[in-house]
């Protein structure tokens, strides 16, 4: 790799606050075809992040990107960014740090004797597959060392950059597990380029879940978030519930807009512009802390639970896709995301 020779405890001068210290900084750059994105290449000398002792169907993740171009006002990775001394919001949008060595050090870590082959997750923090990943062409590496040493893995990507990237998958779903997620909540166009502006357009996602199906994998959907008062009616729900099975998504898992602090600060501000008229809703809904209210919680899940069933989705139902080039597949092996 060009940048190799460089320490990786180096501290570079000049950078932004916070950056001058990360260990491998090599060299921050901009270009002409991400006009306004600064990214900052480091040298990791980890890959895989431990998170035990959760809920979640997975103990290890691999993130290639800190910050993310996807912009989303809702994103609940933002507050992770001030670690840099960077705040969590435009430069959370702006300022992507790029572990370029991601891969080898990656292959590495997953030789090592130790290694149990634990399932790892990819998109679990910031997108693997936002626009710097057509840039730096890091996930192939990734999904070579994960599945070369036999370890499962899964991607939840609002990203149609995966696309790119399905042969590679589709290889490596012979010799592990492989899960494929999308993340869609949307299913207006007007509000997804101003909540979600840098994300690709909801018929784009559309068409990569059919292709995705069409690689024989699967994939599931989360429906996330879900905005009170903006995308959270009986008839905006079924709508998008069944342009999602129409385009074969093997589940679903819808959740309320989550508002943690760093996130709530930012998205207030989103919503204070858009839609003043909600901001008080908005306060009262969230006044104790980063979710809904429980009634408002138990109203939402009584109104989706009829929606689910109807379109195949409901916890427990065998959900069969909608024909794929006008002929049933049979369901793939692997286990989805959701």
């Amino acid at each position: 790799m060009r940048w190799a020779g460089q320490r990786v405890d180096a501290e570079t001068p000049g950078t932004l606050p916070g950056l001058g210290s990360i260990a491998g900084l090599v060299r921050s750059v901009t270009t002409p075809e991400f006009q306004g994105i600064t990214f900052h290449e480091v040298l990791a000398r980890s890959a895989l992040n431990s998170v035990p002792g959760t809920a979640l169907p997975f103990n290890w993740t691999v993130n290639p990107y800190r910050g993310c171009s996807h912009a989303c006002r809702y994103c609940f990775a933002r507050p992770t960014h001030q670690y840099l001394e960077l705040d969590a919001g435009r430069d959370f949008d702006q300022q992507i740090v790029v572990k370029t060595n991601v891969a080898d050090v990656l292959r590495r870590e997953l030789a090592r004797p130790s290694w149990r082959h634990e399932q790892v997750a990819l998109g679990t923090n910031t997108d693997p597959y936002q626009r710097a990943e057509g840039r730096y062409r890091l996930m192939p590496g990734i999904i070579e060392a994960l599945a070369g040493s036999g370890t499962p893995l899964s991607i939840l990507t609002k990203g149609t950059l995966l696309r790119r990237d399905l042969s590679l998958l589709s290889e490596a779903s012979t010799e592990v597990s492989v899960g494929i997620g999308l993340s869609l909540a949307l299913g207006d166009e007007a509000l997804r380029r101003r909540l979600e502006p840098g994300v690709p357009s909801i018929r784009g996602r559309l068409d990569l879940i059919r292709a995705v199906r069409n690689a024989d994998l699967p994939c599931g959907v989360m429906v996330a978030p879900v905005l009170p008062w903006l995308t959270d009616s009986t008839d905006e729900l079924d709508d998008l519930l069944a342009q999602l099975s129409a385009a074969g998504a093997t589940g679903v898992t819808p959740l309320l807009l989550h508002l943690r602090p760093g996130v709530k600060e930012w998205f207030m501000q989103w919503l204070a512009h858009d839609h003043p008229d909600l901001v008080s809703r908005y306060n009262s809904l969230y006044a104790h802390g980063s979710n809904a209210s429980p009634s408002y919680r138990k109203a939402f899940d009584q109104k989706l639970r009829p929606l689910l069933a109807k379109h195949g989705f409901a916890r427990g139902s065998t959900h069969r896709p909608a024909p794929i080039n006008g002929m049933h597949r049979p369901e793939p092996t692997q286990e989805a995301l959701f």
